[in-house]
């Protein structure tokens, strides 16, 4: 008898979250050069090939992190209110992640977040891959925002906004801050920095 198709998926999902918090805490343990692939499959005790059906990367075993907020900023602007301006939705998203303390902004100030941003900021090839989700998402917004050079102008200019303002965030916590301590200056940044866009 086949399996439900629900199951299998609930499962896969099991193990590919396994898989990652595996590499993530080998990454934070011992530092991204020096875990390999086989030692992450020797972890979840699986094979390589079945590792890289997951992630077809090393780098992807670290950044599936932001698969979570891909397309996001299209999906704000296609999904907001009517009569709201799509900047101003973006603006008023990535503020509600600050009251959050979303780790996407980088205004978190756990431990595990801290570290997990300090792996990715600081690794070139992470940085690098990084790009390629950021450029992904640069489009997905430019398609979402209308069509030509102004909508791929905008698209570009947010999508730096949002990566300065968090790495910024991130820089205070990591030099040694409280989230909460830098809350309201990450609020003033961000409405200054999405003024200057508007």
């Amino acid at each position: 008898m086949d399996e439900p198709t629900g199951l299998r998926a609930r499962k896969k999902a099991r193990t590919r979250d396994a898989i990652a918090d595996a590499a993530i805490s080998l990454f934070l343990e011992r530092g991204f050069d020096r875990v390999s692939v086989s030692d992450i499959a020797a972890a979840v005790e699986i094979s390589k090939p079945t590792l890289f059906r997951y992630f077809p990367t090393k780098e992807d075993l670290v950044l599936h992190r932001f698969a979570d907020h891909q397309g996001e900023a299209a999906r704000v602007v296609r999904d907001r209110r009517s009569g709201i301006e799509p900047v101003p939705a973006l603006h008023r998203h990535f503020r509600a992640g600050l009251d959050r303390f979303d780790p996407v902004t980088g205004l978190n100030d756990h431990p595990e977040v801290v570290a997990f941003h300090r792996l990715v900021f600081t690794m070139p090839s992470l940085a690098g891959r990084l790009m390629r989700y950021q450029l992904e998402d640069e489009e997905a917004l430019a398609d979402a925002l209308g069509e030509g050079i102004q909508a791929r102008l905008c698209a570009a200019q947010v999508l730096a906004i949002q990566r300065v303002l968090a790495r910024t965030n991130w820089q205070k916590i990591a030099d040694g801050r409280t989230a909460r301590d830098v809350h309201t200056e990450a609020l003033a940044d961000a409405d200054q920095a999405f003024d200057h866009l508007r």
